[in-house]
């Protein structure tokens, strides 16, 4: 290339910048509460604490540390009561947010004394501790009731978590995620075991779960190995080959579930293991050796709760099945929910919360949003919503910054979609990405969630284009100075005619300035150069 060789440097539109801000595949999906339980004549030592062990290694997990707590409910014949400890970081320590919950009621759940116990009791005392904001000390005066919850339970556990949120409908909550394992009340939902309490119904979702799963087999002989049952108003997987695991169907279905959290081979829940043989006869092929379902659906795993797929095919359920149709959030309408016979409204509920651009988001542009919410109140009463962004997803700890916030209107029975925007300043939004979560307040009680979605902030000088500057060394290169912004991805392009460009390197700087070097190909007189802003 010859000393004189002219450069050109093209200024950068708009619509090169390609970088993707809410929508993408985030890290997100957590700031939620998991409760895990057993059934009859368990605890939670066994594969209860085998899975929640297996949660934080999801591959989608948003962090590096977590809660782990126990909750024991015990009983000394006429009152009840809690008690509980904690595993792992605090929780206002975490990166994560995530609190994972061990629900113990061995005492109450038979196999010994006092083992007549009905879930309608449980599930009062368990739903209590669940509201209080003093209950575990630890949260600083938060309540477990006030994040996102996802309840997974197995057997009689399917039916305390079903009452449980039942009853916390009646108060105001929404439950995000209801998983029942082999659903098995004992004396109620057709099941008779003389000499045992009647349980509370597993059969039917309640208007407060948005999204509900139940994983069900019916190849027990109810004498020694009980069957579950489908539930009506979730997305029921019914299965049918449990070869092999506990040799039991009934506790395969929860070892099948471990499987879609804990995704080696072998993949152990510390009373059974997932091997090649199970991870083969298991799962259909579209649930990809159980990779593609069960724990997908989680926040954290991210799944598409809306999807039409239908794992075994036409005339078998849809993974939107699940989904609530008694308000349309994107499933349609349809009457797949049982109506709650009261909510006081005590508790207002962020029920979604998302990023309605796809956009990056320069300093001083608005970050619009989009929520559904209920507050079982008249509609002169009013609620508040305060929006922050995040570095994490631990809504705990002192690492986001307030955006703005707006008073919404109670509901009544209703649920109400709304939209909103805040700005994004310099003094709240620094370049980079964020989480977004929002605090719903009203009558002295808040709710926590966060969006799926991740923002990428720019500074409002990341949209301006590359200068460049060109040098010889010798007559066959020459050296090109790149000067743009710290953080900027800049594309270096070559053209020998102006219309026809070619890519040759592309750098995201470390500094204000990127030297690249260049050769002229044989044969060409004149040379172009341009910088692009890139993704």
């Amino acid at each position: 290339m010859k000393p004189s060789l002219s450069a050109l440097l093209m200024r950068t539109a708009a619509a090169v910048l390609c970088l993707l801000g809410c929508g993408i595949p985030s890290d997100s999906h957590a700031g939620g509460v998991i409760i895990l339980t057993h059934g009859y004549d368990s605890d939670v030592n066994g594969w209860v604490s085998g899975m929640a062990g297996w949660i934080p290694r999801y591959p989608s997990f948003p962090g590096t540390n977590y809660t782990t707590y126990t909750i024991t409910l015990t009983s000394d014949g006429t009152s009840y009561f809690y008690s509980w400890s904690r595993t792992n970081s605090a929780p206002s320590t975490t990166d994560s947010g995530e609190i994972i919950v061990k629900l113990d009621w061995s005492q109450l759940a038979g196999g010994s004394a006092p083992y007549d116990i009905s879930t309608y009791t449980v599930a009062g005392v368990a739903a209590f501790v669940l509201l209080q904001t003093n209950a575990i000390s630890d949260l600083g005066g938060h309540a477990l009731a006030e994040f996102p919850l996802h309840l997974a339970g197995h057997s009689r556990g399917g039916s305390l978590i079903a009452e449980m949120s039942r009853l916390l409908g009646t108060n105001g909550i929404w439950v995000d995620h209801l998983t029942t394992l082999d659903p098995h009340p004992l004396n109620n939902d057709g099941n008779f075991e003389p000499f045992f309490p009647t349980d509370a119904s597993a059969k039917h979702v309640y208007a407060n779960v948005l999204f509900a799963d139940d994983y069900w087999q019916n190849m027990g002989n109810n004498l020694t190995v009980p069957n579950g049952e489908a539930v009506v108003g979730a997305y029921t997987r019914q299965l049918t080959n449990l070869s092999g695991g506990y040799s039991s169907s009934h506790s395969d279905a929860h070892l099948w579930y471990h499987g879609t959290i804990g995704l080696a081979t072998p993949a152990s829940d510390t009373e059974a293991s997932i091997t090649a043989a199970e991870r083969t006869a298991w799962w259909v092929t579209s649930e990809q050796r159980g990779t593609n379902t069960g724990f997908q659906y989680s926040l954290i795993g991210g799944g598409d709760r809306l999807s039409t797929a239908q794992p075994f095919g036409a005339g078998y359920p849809m993974i939107r099945d699940g989904y609530n149709q008694q308000w349309d959030f994107g499933a349609g309408l349809s009457s797949n929910r049982t109506l709650l016979t009261t909510n006081t409204g005590a508790w207002p509920s962020l029920i979604r919360l998302n990023c309605s651009t796809t956009n990056a988001i320069a300093q001083g542009q608005n970050l619009p949003l989009q929520f559904y919410y209920q507050w079982a109140r008249p509609a002169t009463s009013n609620a508040t919503l305060a929006f922050y962004l995040d570095t994490d997803a631990n809504s705990l700890n002192t690492n986001a910054s307030f955006i703005g916030q707006l008073t919404v209107p109670g509901t009544g029975t209703d649920v109400k979609l709304a939209s909103s925007s805040f700005p994004l300043v310099s003094s709240n939004a620094t370049p980079g990405w964020h989480s977004i979560f929002a605090v719903m307040t009203a009558a002295g009680h808040s709710r926590f969630m966060y969006a799926p979605e991740k923002v990428l902030v720019i500074a409002t000088q990341s949209l301006q284009p590359p200068t460049l500057d060109i040098g010889p060394i010798n007559g066959s290169s020459v050296r090109v100075g790149i000067n743009a912004v710290v953080g900027q991805t800049i594309v270096l392009q070559t053209s020998s005619n102006l219309l026809n460009w070619q890519s040759i390197a592309t750098n995201t700087l470390s500094s204000t300035r990127w030297n690249v070097t260049n050769h002229t190909p044989a044969g060409m007189s004149s040379m172009f150069f341009r910088g692009l802003l890139g993704n």
